[in-house]
């Protein structure tokens, strides 16, 4: 599939004013597959400690390259800057995980180490359709390639190590603490 290819498709489904998040899942599988043969997108994979990202990306070796999180098309907080959007979410993720990019489908918002690199947009929504930017795609592709040859960082110092670790820390106080909120609203005692 090349990504003139994704666009129309995509199109074809946002068409038909039924498309949720969901229904463009699949287009995006076979393009990043397309794209780089020697990846699986993984839709819908295990969870990892800091949530469900929609995507995980593995090598030949089934070592995980990154990771995509998707909203729905023309997701208006696809930055994750918005309290009320995807602030906690999205900076959960940034958090823990070191290859990342967030999408809705036509912009891709790539994080590394959980700062912005780059973003692209390959598609723009316009009275209701999707018109695609064939200008982008060669910017898109190349982004792409890079987010799944990305190979995570060596730890060389005792320094990065505790950085690390507190980040870990820091995600994992946050999980508990929401574990026992759930619990007291529901008013249930589950076991952590």
């Amino acid at each position: 599939m090349t990504t003139a290819e994704y666009i129309q498709s995509v199109n074809s489904r946002f068409r038909t004013g039924q498309a949720t998040e969901h229904t463009f899942r699949g287009d995006l599988q076979n393009l990043l597959e397309s794209l780089v043969p020697d990846i699986a997108a993984t839709n819908e994979p295990k969870r990892q400690a800091c949530g469900a990202p929609d995507y995980i990306l593995t090598n030949k070796k089934g070592i995980p390259v990154g990771y995509i999180e998707a909203k729905d098309i023309d997701d208006k907080d696809l930055h994750g800057v918005k309290k009320t959007g995807n602030k906690e979410q999205f900076d959960r993720y940034k958090g823990s995980l070191d290859n990342l990019i967030f999408t809705d489908y036509l912009e891709f918002v790539y994080f590394r180490n959980g700062e912005l690199a780059t973003s692209v947009r390959i598609g723009v929504v316009d009275q209701g359709k999707i018109l695609p930017l064939p200008h982008n795609f060669p910017a898109f592709e190349l982004l792409i390639k890079e987010f799944t040859t990305h190979i995570g960082q060596t730890i060389k110092s005792s320094k990065k190590l505790a950085e690390m670790m507190a980040g870990k820390a820091r995600l994992l106080a946050n999980v508990i603490q929401a574990a026992l909120e759930s619990d007291e609203e529901n008013h249930e005692n589950s076991t952590l």
